[in-house]
């Protein structure tokens, strides 16, 4: 991940020109964000990790470490939009079952909207296709994939989160249980419930530090840049991320 920043530019604006004027995006722009993600344990899983998101244009390269997963068993893992941008606790289990199921999680993170597979297809439609994503105790999972511009706006907005999934919490070692996954009655639910989950946001080597609302937060929304306006001065500042050549 190869990233510089340029100097601020600062210039003289009219006041009350409209922000869309500002906002290109990262395809005409053609240049490189990058996003990360501290991811910590879901429903007491042991489970952490770090997530990296490069965008350039409407392409990700994507790298997902992760340790203390369950062993010798699949995890699903996806960047989840729509949400809060926030990662779930146990107030988020609804049921008082002592898990936090994926759906129940859902008004903290999102829904699925990339599915982080080894091979093949990204959609939401393969949020569980197990069979084609990473297993293990611990892995590092790198990939290229296209995203939507909804997807790049909502992690530009502070609005996507990465999870990983699959949970051991009867200590057997393997995922087991009578109760079964909301989101395919062929699995145990220990297979889809949440076990990591972390908010994306500009990393700290793009010299600005965010939390929830991500780039909004200065102002101005859109990979292109990330602009404040000061309302009496009329000045917008930019920062960018460019590839080094």
């Amino acid at each position: 991940m190869n990233t510089r920043k340029l100097a601020p530019l600062a210039m003289a604006l009219p006041l009350g020109l409209s922000m869309g004027l500002f906002a290109a995006t990262p395809a005409s722009a053609a240049e490189t964000w990058t996003f990360q993600s501290n991811l910590g344990q879901v429903n007491d899983s042991g489970t952490t990790g770090q997530a990296w998101v490069e965008v350039e244009g409407n392409t990700a390269d994507i790298t997902v470490n992760v340790s203390g997963a369950v062993a010798d068993s699949p995890h699903a893992q996806h960047i989840h939009i729509g949400g809060q941008g926030v990662c779930p606790t146990m107030e988020n289990d609804d049921n008082g079952d002592g898990i936090v199921s994926t759906p129940e999680g859902q008004s903290s993170y999102g829904g699925v909207k990339v599915s982080l597979t080894t091979e093949g297809a990204t959609g939401a439609d393969s949020a569980v296709a197990v069979e084609r994503m990473p297993s293990g105790a611990g892995y590092t999972y790198e990939r290229s994939v296209e995203l939507s511009d909804d997807v790049i706006q909502n992690i530009s907005d502070g609005a996507a989160s990465v999870v990983v999934h699959g949970i051991d919490a009867n200590g057997d070692g393997k995922y087991s249980g009578d109760a079964k996954s909301p989101l395919n009655e062929e699995l145990p639910l220990e297979a889809t419930a949440p076990a990591a989950c972390g908010e994306l946001a500009l990393s700290p080597e793009g010299g600005m530090e965010t939390g929830k609302g991500g780039m909004a937060d200065a102002g101005m929304i859109g990979l292109g840049g990330v602009l404040a306006a000061t309302a009496a001065g009329g000045f917008v500042v930019a920062r960018r991320l460019s590839h080094n050549s």
